[in-house]
């Protein structure tokens, strides 16, 4: 990214930094960044984590916490005032009380969790106790994928747009759009109801690629798709227009206009989110619905692979001295976490993972990750099922069984919300690159699929205490996140 910011860019990240390194002498600090595409589960593994810290959950290949090491974890007010506070409280009575799942992130939001420990280390147990201040900043991975365009001009966003509207995946939800856009005259005279009409037919492109049935991924500009306080702002009152050459467009046309808007977005909107927030990050997580890519089908799974490549190239990995490290942030781990692992019996747990990994093959080797650690993990944030087996005839298949969303259907099944059920979700392939495969003869039913299931109901202990929400491999990727700074 780095050759997508002036030199004015890196001046205020350099100052921003050595204002967040100063305050971190005192009460030291780790800002870590929650990101996927909307419901990859990044309210649930926020809201898991922190009540499992807090209430000291099972955490075995959590080292500070098996160890006894970590006196508590109790949340602060968090460092930025002019950021939303993550709705700690009300995601977890959604969870517990309600078994039902918070609402999704639609904005930037950070929570400030402080952990009291004590070290590993005799020389430093000497001095004083620990303590580590873990600043959890969550945001939209759509978000993300407009951070290329800070590299493009109009022209080339516009270029890009329809290229990727001809995909076989794209094409149909793409045509009213492209009927509309074919209609435009970018030479002609500059005409703000035709621009709101473009504008509000490319939204609609955008959104119905993000149905369940569809589950695209590559959809720039993301504040399209939340646009929070911006929408009806000129701002993002822009479209790409076909047929434009390269180089500046006569002023008072139409192709003015747009191209005005566009440079406006990227100067108003998604430059100060990443000097504001990505690149004062020092940890990072991407969680990834693979299985909700899987369920829509083979161009889904492609399109995810795109967008997380384009994820993590908008990151700044690496490593940074004592020196450098006060005016540069480098975030020195990545964790590429598959979610919902909790959907298939632990035999397939492996498979998830190695098929996310091949998910982002292509990004860890186009981007420099040298000095950062990446690491892949299939997990589940909030564990929904438990494992069983049936017998059919001489056959022993490994289920699932759990309570299935209301609505969510297999086959010509329909759940109510309230029964629980035994589910055998299919094998995952045993060869990852499978997954990109378009069936010879498409089925209506698949060997795989996959469904929602309503969070679990937690026990309560004799007092009355209700228990910690359990999970699948949370303990791990707390571990590789932040398990270093608790040594």
């Amino acid at each position: 990214m780095g050759t997508l910011t002036t030199f004015t860019d890196e001046a205020k990240i350099a100052l921003d930094t050595l204002a967040d390194r100063t305050s971190a002498l005192v009460s030291p600090s780790l800002r870590l960044g929650v990101t996927g595409l909307s419901r990859a589960g990044k309210t649930v593994f926020i809201t898991a984590l922190v009540h499992n810290l807090i209430h000291g959950g099972r955490l075995p290949l959590f080292e500070a916490q098996k160890s006894g090491r970590i006196a508590r974890a109790y949340l602060e007010q968090q460092p930025d005032d002019a950021v939303p506070r993550f709705q700690y409280e009300e995601h977890l009575k959604a969870l517990i009380d309600d078994r039902i799942w918070p609402e999704s992130t639609r904005a930037i939001s950070e929570l400030r969790l402080t952990i009291e420990f004590e070290s590993a280390s005799m020389w430093n147990r000497m001095f004083s106790g620990g303590k580590l201040s873990v600043d959890i900043v969550d945001y939209p991975g759509e978000w993300l994928l407009d951070l290329p365009l800070l590299g493009k001009s109009y022209s080339e966003f516009s270029r890009d747009s329809f290229e990727l509207a001809q995909l076989a995946s794209h094409r149909d939800v793409a045509t009213d759009w492209l009927q509309e856009a074919a209609g435009a005259e970018a030479d002609g005279p500059a005409d703000e109801m035709l621009a709101q009409k473009l504008a509000k037919s490319f939204t609609a492109y955008l959104k119905a690629g993000k149905a369940d049935e569809r589950a695209l991924s590559t959809l720039p500009p993301g504040r399209f798709l939340m646009p929070g306080d911006l929408d009806g702002s000129p701002a993002l009152t822009f479209a790409p227009l076909p047929g434009l050459s390269d180089g500046k467009h006569r002023p008072g046309t139409l192709a003015a206009m747009m191209e005005r808007r566009y440079e406006a977005y990227k100067t108003h909107v998604v430059k100060p989110f990443f000097r504001e927030h990505i690149a004062r990050l020092d940890r990072q997580i991407v969680l990834v619905d693979a299985m909700q890519a899987m369920n829509a089908g083979a161009a889904a799974v492609a399109d995810l692979e795109r967008a997380l490549t384009e994820i993590l190239s908008c990151f700044r990995p690496g490593s940074t001295n004592f020196l450098t490290g006060l005016v540069q942030r480098r975030i020195s781990r990545i964790l590429v976490a598959a979610t919902k692992a909790d959907h298939l019996h632990h035999e397939s747990h492996d498979r998830l993972q190695a098929i996310v990994r091949r998910l982002v093959d292509r990004a860890v080797s186009r981007a420099d990750f040298s000095g950062a650690s990446v690491d892949v993990l299939a997990m589940a944030a909030v564990r929904t099922t438990r494992e069983a087996t049936v017998t059919q005839g001489r056959e022993v298949l490994p289920v699932i069984v759990g309570t299935p969303l209301k609505g969510e259907t297999i086959n010509d099944e329909t759940f109510d919300g309230k029964t629980e059920t035994a589910i055998f979700p299919g094998d995952l392939p045993a060869k990852p690159d499978s997954i990109f495969e378009v069936p010879d003869r498409p089925t209506d039913d698949p060997a795989i699929r996959f469904v929602r299931f309503r969070p679990p109901k937690l026990e309560r202990t004799a007092e009355g205490i209700t228990l910690s929400l359990p999970h699948i491999r949370l303990d791990r990727a707390l571990q590789f996140l932040i398990g270093d700074r608790l040594a």
